[in-house]
């Protein structure tokens, strides 16, 4: 009985050793590379290059791999993806994951710890190896603001330097290899945007899981106007663009639609898509010699401070063709102020909005007032900064040049600044982004933008009431000054403003001040003084940002100073 019992045991054993054996070779397997995966279906369809149009056509067969790297990742089913390299073109998506408790580090930050140098090394050795061309693609859909992968939701200067140590580690073993950087192609993807000296491709995703588990912003109606989208949103980017298509077998890719984007980026090659919009670094910013303080301030209660130079007007149609815009400009000229016209075209003489403002701008329908508020503001010697269709990149219908399509965004804001041989020259042109996610797709070129212009309030929520979690003023705009990176003019802050105590605001605001001396590239800072419009906050209680004399004597008083 003892002998039958400890071969019963002994049979118990080996069958879990073999159980354990069976599904740990399975599950390590599946923690290198996988073909079977999530992104089963994904599939290179397209070529895009926006810089060589002649170079855009329907891709050749590229076998697509996943390569999971964890922690405790063991290289080892490697063969298919051997025998592929040796007979095929390959893309490996490389994907960083941690286990357990380390889910809740920062993958990027592993990653630069040097916690999957192994597995890099490895993958770096196989694409050496191959004598087909190896594309190696890490981390994607990096910008969706979804919880699909660990590296989402991280800082874009976490995911660029994480990238760069990957991409250096890949070509200094495969120089050959081909590294992509793959975004999904949403909203806010030049964020991440690694630089031209470590990426030889980009990518975009139709069909992207990450996105269809977020609706943060509109989905397209159709796949075509989702390719239009995506590649439009890289047009800062010069490099070539695998387009991947993870949806095939819902809606087969088109490759008519290669042409129509071809035909789409050579009708505005010299506007939209010119290449002098391309600056691959910040660092190309004017630096200023003086600094301009302005406020909002319908009331008049700060208008009279030593250090105040400039006011802020909000216009539209309506002011222009009644003639209450010329009263108020007339006044601000009189008190010896630069100003500020924000432009706002959604309403003429008879009260009613424009909703396909855009379009009647383009259409003519407004030249009339165009020329007359041209005449208005250029008949001083005083300069005026004309700031047109602002917060343009905010997906709501506050205005009705919000959500639009932002090519034909470009051309209205193009056609106003341009009108008629454009405004005289004490006018500065402004381009005026929240600074929020996309902005720059909106960008209408260097030759109508003199400034650019960013809003920045400390109420990031509409919900919220509770005063101190409001944002700081420099953490806002590291974020927002960080998305005008690719674009070379000075900065502008023509709205900014904090509700709370005086004490708090006081606080605010100088952290404020320390951020803008810490930045040259600011050349002028406006206060908003007033209440937000209650309509725009429905049932809420419209926020208000105004402040006492004496706060903003304080605020100007720590400015540094600069000579006139």
């Amino acid at each position: 009985m003892k002998k039958k019992s400890v071969k019963i045991y002994l049979a118990i054993i080996l069958g879990i050793v073999f159980i354990i054996s069976f599904w740990g070779i399975k599950f390590l397997h599946n923690d290198y590379f996988t073909n079977d995966y999530y992104r089963s279906n994904e599939q290179v369809v397209g070529i895009f290059d926006g810089s060589n149009l002649s170079n855009s056509l329907p891709a050749k067969p590229i076998i697509c791999y996943t390569a999971v790297f964890k922690n405790t990742a063991i290289w080892s089913s490697r063969s298919n993806v051997e025998t592929a390299l040796a007979n095929d073109d390959v893309l490996i998506t490389v994907e960083t994951w941690l286990k357990g408790v380390d889910y809740k580090n920062n993958v990027l930050t592993e990653v630069l710890n040097g916690r999957f140098d192994k597995q890099i090394h490895e993958l770096a050795i196989l694409a050496a190896k191959s004598r087909h061309q190896v594309f190696i693609r890490w981390n994607p859909d990096m910008e969706v603001p979804a919880n699909v992968f660990p590296w989402q939701f991280k800082s874009p200067k976490d995911y660029i330097i994480s990238f760069n140590y990957f991409s250096k580690k890949i070509k200094m073993i495969a120089p050959k290899a081909q590294i992509i950087w793959g975004p999904s192609g949403y909203p806010g993807d030049t964020e991440y945007w690694p630089g031209n000296k470590t990426v030889d491709y980009v990518s975009i995703t139709l069909g992207s899981t990450s996105e269809n588990t977020t609706n943060f912003y509109p989905k397209d109606s159709t796949v075509s106007y989702m390719l239009k989208h995506k590649l439009h949103r890289l047009r800062f980017i010069n490099k070539p663009v695998l387009i991947i298509d993870n949806d095939t077998q819902k809606t087969p890719f088109k490759y008519s639609w290669l042409s129509e984007q071809k035909n789409y980026f050579n009708k505005y090659r010299h506007t939209a898509y010119s290449p002098n919009n391309y600056v691959d670094s910040a660092d190309t910013k004017p630096v200023r010699s003086s600094l301009k303080i302005g406020v909002f301030d319908p009331n008049k209660k700060l208008l009279n401070q030593p250090e105040i130079g400039v006011e802020h007007l909000f216009t539209d149609w309506g002011e222009v063709e009644r003639g209450d815009f010329e009263k108020k400009f007339s006044e601000v000229i009189n008190r010896r102020h630069e100003v500020i016209v924000t432009m706002e075209p959604w309403r003429d003489i008879s009260g009613k909005p424009d909703t396909a403002v855009l379009e009647s701008i383009l259409n003519g329908r407004y030249d009339k007032q165009i020329k007359k508020l041209f005449s208005i503001i250029s008949a001083t010697k005083n300069i005026v900064y004309l700031r047109w269709m602002h917060e343009m990149e905010i997906p709501i219908h506050r205005y009705n040049w919000q959500s639009q399509d932002p090519v034909t965004y470009i051309n209205a804001f193009r056609y106003f600044m341009q009108f008629d041989g454009g405004p005289g020259k004490n006018i500065r042109k402004v381009w005026g982004p929240a600074g929020d996610r996309g902005s720059a797709d909106f960008w209408p070129g260097s030759d109508v933008v003199d400034y650019i212009s960013i809003a920045i309030y400390g109420l990031p929520d509409k919900n919220i009431t509770d005063q101190d979690k409001q944002e700081a003023f420099s953490t806002i705009f590291n974020r927002k000054y960080f998305r005008m990176r690719f674009l070379d003019k000075p900065l502008f802050i023509t709205e900014f403003g904090v509700k709370g105590s005086e004490s708090f605001q006081n606080k605010w605001l100088t952290d404020a001040a320390e951020t803008i001396n810490a930045n040259p590239h600011i050349f002028g800072v406006c206060y908003f003084n007033l209440y937000d419009n209650p309509k725009a906050w429905g049932d809420i209680k419209a926020p208000d940002w105004s402040i006492t004399p004496q706060s903003m004597l304080k605020f100007c008083s720590l400015l540094k100073k600069y000579p006139h």
